[in-house]
């Protein structure tokens, strides 16, 4: 037989059982043990005690009348339950965050901090112009930003690592816990320096004329690459075999200028970077234009230096929209 509760009585139970017994201290200690992978070195890092981290460990594990680590003699780590519970508490140890950041922004709206994930692309052009402009109004404002790849990306805003992402759409793992805000369409051009003798060419160019030349391509698995190999099928040709693989953008700049090597450019990098110098080839290029968008967190609350950086983005992004 069982017994429900109302939920005026689940909630005295959880005030009871939980609300009262559990301190943001003992989620901390359990998050360090998870992240140390014993209580010796967790209580090393916390700079205490180890018996008072096994009894915090223990203390929670009485509150929830599970076990949430198993231990050994080679250390300790999350069972399923502590898992479970580490998951949320992160979760709150951001709100928290947000709300001291958000405290901190009312008291004062030019202190603030925010971390931005970005492909390196879209960091040294768009990301940068939008940077710049929000620091020319509030130069007290810190940024940081991460230019990994799109999946290592996606995990470090699931982990709250970083407070939203921006780039290309396709290819992007979108799903029911990110919100996604469209920017602008981002075109893709073919790119020579100016001694490239395709400069000079008077007669038109097809891609059928650049499948032989050099090229630096991103790795497979970033967003442009799929789009120059979809372009090259779907023109009924292989993609380039003389190539140089590589996500730098500097190392793209070097060889594109030395007139040897093309390469891929986004619309928005060609016209935030300072002093890039290339020519824009007269290729039609099917398939080589993509959404851009900042993908957040979705039940996740946005702090006001983010939704500072979004409109800013708006702004910067305007003159893209309109082509």
């Amino acid at each position: 037989m069982s017994i429900r509760l109302s939920s005026r009585e689940r909630k005295m139970e959880w005030s009871d059982r939980i609300g009262r017994r559990i301190k943001l201290r003992d989620l901390h200690i359990l998050l360090a043990v998870a992240e140390c992978g014993s209580m010796a070195k967790a209580a090393k890092h916390l700079a205490i005690s180890q018996p008072v981290v096994s009894r915090v460990i223990a203390d929670l594990e009485q509150v929830f009348g599970v076990r949430l680590m198993d231990r050994d003699r080679h250390g300790a780590e999350l069972t399923i339950y502590g898992d479970a519970l580490l998951k949320r508490g992160v979760a709150a140890f951001d709100e928290l965050r947000s709300g001291v950041a958000e405290i901190d922004f009312l008291s004062d709206p030019t202190v603030g901090e925010l971390r931005i994930g970005a492909m390196e692309v879209i960091a040294a052009g768009f990301v940068a112009a939008v940077i710049d402009r929000i620091s020319r109004r509030h130069p007290r404002i810190a940024f940081e930003v991460r230019t990994d790849g799109t999946t290592e990306l996606d995990r470090e805003l699931r982990d709250r690592n970083i407070d939203l992402i921006i780039g290309r759409v396709p290819g992007r793992i979108i799903d029911e816990k990110v919100d996604v805000e469209i920017l602008f369409d981002e075109p893709t051009y073919v790119a020579a320096g100016m001694r490239n003798p395709l400069v000079r060419r008077r007669r038109r160019i097809t891609l059928a004329d650049l499948v032989d030349e050099l090229w630096i391509l991103p790795s497979r698995e970033n967003v442009a690459r799929s789009l120059i190999t979809e372009a090259f099928h779907a023109s009924g040709l292989q993609i380039p075999q003389r190539v140089v693989v590589a996500n730098s953008m500097q190392m793209l700049n070097t060889l594109v200028s030395t007139g040897r090597f093309l390469a891929l450019h986004s619309a928005s990098y060609l016209r935030f970077s300072a002093g890039l110098v290339v020519k824009i080839l007269p290729v039609e290029m099917p398939l080589l234009s993509t959404p851009v968008g900042i993908v957040t967190l979705k039940n996740r609350t946005l702090n006001p230096i983010t939704k500072l950086f979004i409109e800013y983005a708006h702004t910067v992004a305007r003159p893209l929209t309109k082509g």
